[in-house]
């Protein structure tokens, strides 16, 4: 998280902004690349096992759609609603599955993603980026109460997450690729351990609108063009 940027919150936190704009996709800016269905053959994952770590290959994919706006009083954020979905050529199972939002503050930059799975975690990461921005940086770090992360007893005595940090880089191609590290304090071992995975997308299908885009949309007057 870049400390230069500190919040400076206004006497008024309740009055929400009036010039909210209904499509999504217009205003998410650096996020706008992330926009749509990816899929990646590439994945790389490694891990920690018993006996030392493990490498594994993947697949994924992964659905990002725009929502409405959200607003925090005047806080105004212009978002992506996201699901991965991660498998392993060996196996049918999934090898891992995600939900969360990718949001956007256009008034400073701030990035934001959470992420839930179904083992018992979430987190908030954070960042900032210009809207043209090339490359996206995030962090959560364990005992934070604003950007933080929370988990099971379970995953806390065996396998302690300290650390969580995304690296997005966007590519010529309009693909992007993703390098992301978990720093663990795995039960027994006296070093932390980085879990790293990474992989690269390629768009398989655009984003739909989001519902109020859609709305205003279809309330625009039919052309009248002869």
């Amino acid at each position: 998280m870049d400390e230069g940027k500190t919040m400076q919150v206004p006497d008024d936190i309740f009055t929400e902004p009036d010039d909210v704009d209904p499509d999504t996709l217009a205003r998410l800016g650096p996020l706008r690349r992330l926009a749509g269905i990816w899929e990646g053959q590439r994945g790389v994952d490694v891990n920690p096992k018993a006996d030392g770590p493990e490498t594994r290959q993947y697949y994924e994919r992964i659905e990002m759609q725009p929502i409405d706006a959200q607003a925090n009083g005047p806080q105004l954020f212009y978002g992506l609603r996201y699901h991965v979905h991660i498998n392993t050529p060996e196996e049918d199972i999934a090898f891992h599955d995600q939900v969360g939002y990718w949001l956007y503050e256009p008034a400073t930059g701030l990035i934001l993603q959470t992420l839930a799975i179904p083992r018992g975690q979430i987190a908030i990461a954070a960042g900032h980026a210009e809207p043209d921005a090339k490359r996206l940086v995030l962090t959560a770090e364990r005992g934070q109460t604003e950007y933080g992360i929370c988990s099971t007893t379970f995953l806390e005595l065996a396998f302690r997450t300290d650390k969580y940090q995304i690296s997005v880089d966007f590519h010529e191609d309009g693909g992007w690729s993703y390098v992301l590290d978990t720093t663990l304090m795995v039960k027994g071992q006296s070093e932390p351990f980085l879990h790293r995975d990474r992989n690269r997308l390629t768009k398989i299908a655009e984003p739909d609108l989001n519902p109020w885009a859609k709305i205003a949309r279809s309330a625009q007057p039919a052309s009248t063009d002869v």
